[in-house]
């Protein structure tokens, strides 16, 4: 994952555009905090999203990488 956003607006993208609860982010972040594995892969695993949340959470990353990129 590319880290040229700032986690805290990813974190915004899950609460507010998504609508996924405090607690299902903490649940998959402890995880991600162990594991390392990618937390948006987390979510979907542990059934907090589905996955056209996933694929939205997939379009969003991607945005933000292409979003600094410059010509």
């Amino acid at each position: 994952m590319d880290r040229s956003f700032k986690f805290s607006e990813f974190i915004n993208f899950l609460e507010v555009d998504l609508e996924i609860s405090s607690s299902a982010i903490a649940i998959a972040l402890r995880t991600h905090q162990q594991w390392h594995d990618p937390l948006p892969m987390l979510l979907w695993q542990y059934g907090l999203i589905s996955i056209e949340q996933l694929t939205r959470i997939f379009d969003w990353l991607e945005m933000q990488t292409h979003k600094d990129f410059k010509f």
